[in-house]
């Protein structure tokens, strides 16, 4: 035994004679779960495993690192059919004692076989789903879940008593003290199981009782004896020796009425068993077709959702690749730097790159990007500016004014000190008739260029279209 404190190895005493703790309690806990401990293996040897289980559960809970106890209690769980509570202990004990453990072995030896532990996986998958069953008080189709459970492992005392549980709901008594003999066969001490066969065994005590014969027929003593020749003959009193025609009627008889009985009584237990079995292939047939159509509609969301995922990311691929997206707006900066810095007059070039940026990406772009854009933009725009604005008057004198809005707003945004253009664009929009482009562009003049007579103009025009 070690000391809980330094580790050191301790002796009789009832402190640790390397650090001076006091371990005398500790002694008697540690003693107290080794003798659970040993009393759940002997438990266990006999197949109590209810209480193999509570000893050990009860050892564990006053040594928690104690791994052989969970070693066992995981073979315990194992032996009942609880694949999962058993892996549980193992892993736990694993990790107690990573080496020489011999849990390692056994969750190898499930790990390495795939059959098996498909068949764990099914077997608590279609317990789960006989539980569902039962709760929505479907106990046809819990019963037939939980046979496959007990097919598929046959020592899974909890499916036994839940189907034992089932029947006797059902009235099959006889079909409830077989699962729980069953369930006794592996775990001959547990409780609820023997709860269970004792009201099933009340019953069908009763019934035998009800159906026993309460007469007995009684066999005919009366008796006439004679003798013939050297023979003594018997012969019951008001009995005559028939022909033999009379036989022959009699057997036919007896045919006629053997086949009225088999008609009567054998035929439609015949059918009905039929039927039963009829039904509960019906049952089957329609719990499939309830797992598939479930399966199929989580296969259908399943796709939905992956089809608003790939729209999703079709949407972020536009704005990289698509018109005005990241990719393009990148282009056309590079083709305008790269025209600036061979060309630094070649101002209608860079303008037409810079023109291709979308302004929606421009508001979202970086800090950098928007950078290099004033600053190709400060060097054209006052030239690019006068072009535009040149080439906005000429279509504002032809009564052009969708073609003057957009020259004359282009030669805004290059030069943003260009009143005149503002003015001039306010005035086109005015001519097409869009009154709040053209508002908008009066007070931004009346806001940016204050005490100049082109903002009186805006106001006196914003005083008229007010009013309008």
């Amino acid at each position: 035994m070690l000391c809980y404190n330094c580790g050191a190895n301790l002796t009789e005493h009832d402190y640790c004679t390397n650090c001076g703790a006091d371990v005398g309690r500790y002694k008697k806990v540690i003693c107290a779960a080794n003798l659970l401990y040993n009393e759940g293996l002997e438990r266990a040897s006999v197949r109590d495993l209810s209480g193999a289980i509570e000893s050990l559960r009860q050892c564990i809970k006053l040594n928690k690192n104690h791994v052989d106890a969970r070693n066992l209690l995981g073979l315990v769980y194992f032996e009942m059919g609880e694949y999962v509570a058993g892996f549980n202990e193992w892993v736990m004990s694993k990790n107690l004692r990573p080496t020489k453990n011999i849990a390692d072995d056994y969750i190898n030896m499930i790990q390495t076989n795939p059959a098996k532990l498909d068949t764990i996986s099914q077997t608590v998958k279609k317990y789960n789903q006989a539980l569902s069953y039962c709760y929505q008080e479907s106990y046809d189709l819990a019963i037939i879940q939980l046979k496959k459970v007990v097919s598929l492992n046959p020592k899974h005392v909890q499916g036994r008593q839940l189907l034992a549980l089932l029947y006797l709901r059902a009235e099959q008594w006889e079909d409830a003290r077989k699962e729980l003999e069953r369930c006794l066969q592996i775990d001959v001490n547990n409780t609820t199981s023997l709860r269970y066969l004792k009201e099933a065994t009340a019953v069908i005590e009763i019934d035998e009782a009800i159906e026993a014969p309460k007469k007995k027929k009684k066999v005919a003593t009366d008796t006439v004896t004679y003798r013939r020749g050297n023979e003594t003959i018997i012969q019951p009193l008001n009995v005559r020796e028939t022909k033999m025609s009379s036989t022959i009627i009699n057997i036919a008889v007896g045919i006629a009425i053997g086949i009225a009985v088999a008609c009567l009584l054998i035929l439609p237990a015949k059918v009905s068993a039929a039927a039963e079995t009829n039904d509960n292939k019906l049952k089957e047939i329609s719990e499939e077709i309830d797992i598939k159509n479930s399966t199929i509609n989580s296969l259908e969301q399943e796709k939905n959702s992956l089809s608003s995922q790939v729209e999703k990311l079709e949407t972020e691929l536009a704005t990289y690749t698509g018109e005005g997206g990241t990719i393009s707006a990148m282009d056309n900066l590079l083709n305008a730097a790269i025209t600036y810095i061979n060309n630094p007059d070649a101002t209608s070039a860079v303008a037409s790159y810079l023109d291709q940026i979308d302004a929606g990406f421009l508001d979202r772009s970086t800090d950098t990007f928007k950078a290099v854009y004033n600053a190709l933009l400060s060097r054209v725009g006052s030239t690019v500016g006068i072009s535009y604005y040149e080439e906005g008057i000429r279509a504002y004198q032809n009564e052009d004014y969708d073609s003057a809005v957009a020259s004359l707003s282009k030669a805004y945004a290059y030069d943003k000190t260009n009143s005149d253009a503002l003015f001039n664009l306010a005035n086109a929009y005015r001519k097409a008739g869009d009154k709040v482009n053209a508002i908008s562009c009066y007070q931004t003049l009346v806001d940016s260029f204050p005490d100049t007579d082109l903002a009186t103009r805006a106001m006196s025009y914003l005083n008229e279209l007010d009013i309008d």
